[in-house]
């Protein structure tokens, strides 16, 4: 998706971009991009900085609060420091300076999806050992010598996300919007409750712990 309010450098950049094989969908002004991101289903974003409405970082971080991760590009016709540093601060995944060349953009372009492949490769394994457990993700089933338990479709997306995050921290927003798709009270207090029946289950084993970080989320730990 692309997200620029100039014309005539939106146009001509979506048409460079469906030359090069890409399929575009453009949005003149921050709101509509933000609409359309809802509504839409996109593998990369190319947002402006300075546009009505609704600027490129407060879009960017509206999506990041959503807990969505794809890969964003930020274009700005202001070489200034500060706003870099915004920009990355706020969920960018790369930035361009206008004017600039498209070659530049296109290579940037094959560098983001590669990585976003990856990612999603390595996201989508289809079981995840967990010190004396075993976790089979497409049949939301933990396995253990002593027993097997089928875990309930939260309980077992929460744990693929644990083991997504194993040994690092989860992040409790990211959860929440990926799992809940919303973040507030009630969900956060049922996401504590998951997180307690988890810790039930993977007990067996003294080296498996949940541990909370303070203000930030959860960790899933394996102790040598």
């Amino acid at each position: 998706m692309l997200v620029e309010d100039e014309e005539n450098f939106g146009s001509l950049l979506q048409n460079y971009l469906r030359l090069s094989k890409y399929d575009v969908d453009w949005e003149k002004d921050g709101t509509r991009g933000y609409s359309a991101f809802l509504n839409g289903e996109y593998d990369l974003c190319i947002f402006d900085v300075m546009m009505p409405k609704m600027d490129g970082f407060t879009l960017t971080e509206k999506i990041r609060a959503r807990g969505n991760e794809t890969p964003i590009i930020f274009l700005t016709a202001r070489n200034m420091k500060e706003d870099m540093i915004r920009g990355y601060n706020v969920g960018a995944d790369d930035y361009l300076n206008k004017p600039f060349d498209i070659e530049v953009l296109l290579l940037k372009l094959e560098v983001l999806f590669n990585r976003r492949n990856s990612e999603v490769s390595l996201s989508t394994k289809d079981s995840y050992v967990i010190g004396q457990f075993t976790y089979e993700v497409k049949t939301r089933t933990l396995n253990h010598t002593q027993e097997t338990k089928k875990l309930s479709p939260k309980e077992g997306e929460l744990l693929h996300l644990l083991c997504q995050h194993m040994n690092d921290v989860m992040p409790r927003e990211k959860a929440l919007h990926q799992i809940w798709t919303e973040d507030n009270y009630f969900t956060t207090r049922s996401m504590d409750v998951y997180i307690t029946k988890l810790r039930k289950y993977l007990q067996k084993d003294s080296s498996v712990q949940i541990e909370n970080v303070h203000s930030s989320g959860y960790a899933l730990y394996v102790k040598a």
